[in-house]
Formats: structure tokens, sequence, C-alpha cells
């Protein structure tokens, strides 16, 4: 995106909106990709907005996502900013780690596999 000037505007923009990190985006798309793997997931979506970014899986297309994973940095130094939200809006776990936000569904996908 060009401003006239020839010089090229950084995405996203300072101020912008929140977003995931590669190293982020990897470990939630690798759990994702083994839910998908084992018939427990069909579709994804990401929303990104200035508060915060999240990922929903869903079971099928046309419905409530079956979980939501949110980063939200402005709860950083209070609960931990990222939380895993179940498919009632309920927060199932929250902490400043993703590994351990994440940790129940790698328990779940070892229970699908197992099975």
């Amino acid at each position: 995106m060009s401003t006239g000037s020839g010089m090229l505007l950084p995405f996203p923009l300072k101020g912008g909106q929140v977003g995931f990190e590669r190293q982020e985006l990897q470990r939630i798309m690798d759990v994702y990709g083994r839910m998908v793997a084992a018939g427990q997931w069909r579709d994804y979506a990401m929303d990104f907005t200035r508060d915060f970014a999240a990922f929903s899986a869903f079971r099928r297309t046309a419905e409530n996502p079956e979980i939501r994973v949110e980063k939200r940095p402005s709860m950083r130094n209070r609960q931990g900013m990222w939380a895993l939200i179940g498919e009632q809006g309920q927060v199932l776990k929250r902490g400043a780690e993703l590994r351990g936000v994440l940790a129940p569904l790698e328990r779940r996908l070892v229970k699908a596999v197992g099975e």
C-alpha cells in the first residue's frame, strides 16, 4: 500500500489490530491439524480486532465454534493473555503460556486417538 510519496506502510498499522506470532499460530494449527485427522474438527476461522485475536474451531461449518483460543494482550498482567473458551462461552482455561492453555485440547486428542 503506497501513500503516494513512494513510502510503504507497515502492516498491521501501529496501534492497529492484535495478531498471532508465527510460532503461536504454528502451535495452534498443529493442534487443529491433529484434531482434523482425528475427525473432531472440520473448519476454522480467525478474527483480529484492536483488543484480541481469536482462533475458532468448528465441528461443522454452520454452527457455533466448539472452542475458541483468544489472545488478549491487555490481560497479560492479570490472568494471562491466553484463554480457551468453550462452545457456550465459558472460559475453560486461562494463562500466560499458550502451551498450558492448549493442554486440555491435547488431553482430549489423546483420548480421541486412543478410542
